[in-house]
């Protein structure tokens, strides 16, 4: 896949594309919808099909002092793209001057003097341009005055509930990682470089590799069943999330533990796959009575993993 930031100078194997245009965040079953449509299009035309998305996200740039949960890094969007089948990925820098362009501008001077788009997919939803003034319905009146393809994609939806990032991000604050998972067609990931900490782990028997979680994370805190890929090898194994109340109550941490790894992996980087949800954080009142439950909650861990598809859905 071909990757490419901003809008001019663009190579010409990337002109001419059928783009989905969005933030994809989360790149869920509702996002995959519109995609497709990039990819049929793109066959249909013999031209390359292409996702066109903004960094950082809107909403980062305009309340930054906000935490923000994403649902995907850059990296792992760009990931999922590839293997949904996109030949191309554009990234255009949303700063201030992005920002202040007018809807009616964005299309002139972005999608067709930078990018020659034949053809263009967004969502029912999908607001862009200065003050979010670009409609869908502006999108149509443009693309029939200036000959390009358009298609707007309605809401997917299963069991009367549309697919959304918003409703992903409420599952995971819940600890629903299989409610989110459902949506998104893939188990939810998180991932980091392993840093040191208090060890404490190791001395309770379950050495853990500690992950910081991205500002803005709001996975709800307890124990998980999750899958551990580090670079081609992947481990099943058991993850903590919470503020550690049997210790200091502190700051909130993810602490994983693989089963059956003997090694080291300080300062490497790792993705956690979260599979499902065993039990709520909570005190124990024993180094003891905390050792037996974890137990018991890594062998529910490696119950629920035995059981569990490589994907809820493709």
């Amino acid at each position: 896949m071909r990757l490419v930031h901003g809008f001019q100078g663009v190579p010409d194997a990337a002109r001419g594309a059928a783009l989905a245009i969005g933030n994809f965040d989360g790149v869920h079953r509702g996002h995959q919808a519109l995609l497709a449509a990039s990819v049929a299009k793109g066959k249909e035309l013999v031209a390359p099909a292409g996702a066109l998305i903004f960094e950082p996200h809107p909403r980062e740039f305009f309340h930054h002092e906000e935490p923000h949960f994403r649902l995907t890094t850059l990296a792992q969007k760009l990931a999922i793209f590839e293997a949904l089948g996109l030949d191309l990925a554009i990234v255009l820098a949303f700063d201030a001057k992005l920002a202040k362009l007018p809807a009616e501008a964005f299309i002139s001077s972005v999608l067709i003097d930078g990018l020659g788009v034949r053809h263009v997919v967004i969502g029912h939803d999908f607001f862009f341009g200065k003050n979010r003034g670009g409609t869908p319905e502006l999108m149509q009146t443009a693309a029939d005055r200036l000959s390009f393809g358009l298609n707007v994609v309605s809401p997917v939806a299963e069991g009367g509930e549309a697919f959304s990032s918003s409703i992903i991000r409420l599952h995971l604050a819940q600890g629903d990682v299989k409610g989110a998972a459902q949506m998104m067609g893939r188990w939810w990931r998180a991932g980091g470089t392993v840093i040191g900490g208090a060890k404490r782990g190791l001395g309770l028997g379950f050495p853990t590799a500690n992950v910081p979680l991205a500002r803005g994370t709001g996975l709800g805190h307890g124990i998980y069943a999750v899958r551990v890929h580090l670079g081609s090898d992947r481990y099943d194994g058991a993850a903590y999330l919470g503020t550690r109340p049997t210790y200091d109550d502190g700051m909130p941490v993810l602490e994983v533990f693989l089963f059956d790894f003997d090694g080291d992996l300080y300062d490497r980087a790792i993705e956690v796959e979260f599979i499902d949800f065993i039990r709520d954080d909570r005190k124990f009142d024993t180094s003891e009575a905390l050792i037996a439950q974890m137990q018991q909650d890594c062998a529910r861990a490696c119950d629920i993993l035995s059981s569990a598809s490589t994907a809820p859905r493709v």
